[in-house]
């Protein structure tokens, strides 16, 4: 008797054990996937945190460069857009003179937080060009082509070409980025050339 008593005692408390530990790993369990649960809510917040943070910090350069251009009495800034992403900023628009445009790219490189800028600004058709810069630039429009088609990387049929005033204009489509700058690399290359709008598009 004495025997199965200390056997069921035995057997009570395996049992009891038993319960306690499967308590315990449930706890633990539970724990963990509070806990997981817990950290990938937070780096969805600081995720989400840190989007809003960089769209506020785009939005407040935007407004900088804005007021820069506003304040230079040299642009008419009224005809320029603004737009800022990641800390690069693109003006678009149109502006009377190279110099204007030039001058705007500078005062916007000039402020906090910009980390780079890219022209998309054009020159108004002053209606003024002589037939010396037109036989100019329709020569240099000329050559920029020869060199396009020339070359094995850029897809020349794509890429079209326009000389206003000694300023090339690069428009069409191309396959990479590497391309767009190739082309304007050659474009820049040519001897008269003032600057290049590299308008093109990366399908």
């Amino acid at each position: 008797m004495n025997k199965i008593k200390i056997a069921k005692n035995l057997m009570a408390i395996m049992v009891g054990s038993a319960l306690l530990s499967s308590a315990a790993y449930a706890d633990d369990t539970l724990t963990g996937k509070a806990k997981t649960t817990a950290s990938s809510a937070g780096a969805k917040i600081d995720s989400s945190m840190k989007k809003v943070d960089g769209y506020m910090d785009d939005s407040g350069i935007t407004a900088k460069v804005k007021a820069a251009l506003v304040n230079d009495s040299e642009i008419k800034s009224t005809d320029i857009s603004v737009k800022t992403h990641k800390g690069v900023v693109t003006l678009d628009g149109f502006v009377a003179a190279q110099e204007q445009a030039e001058k705007a790219v500078a005062v916007a490189k000039n402020v906090a937080g910009v980390k780079s800028v890219s022209d998309k600004l054009h020159v108004k058709d002053s209606g003024k060009q002589t037939v010396k810069s037109y036989a100019g630039d329709a020569a240099t429009t000329s050559e920029i082509k020869a060199k396009l088609l020339a070359d094995d990387i850029v897809p020349s049929r794509k890429v079209k070409v326009s000389t206003t005033n000694a300023v090339v204009q690069l428009s069409g489509t191309v396959d990479n980025q590497a391309q767009s700058q190739r082309a304007e690399g050659i474009a820049k290359a040519i001897e008269g050339v003032k600057s290049v709008k590299n308008d093109l598009t990366v399908k």
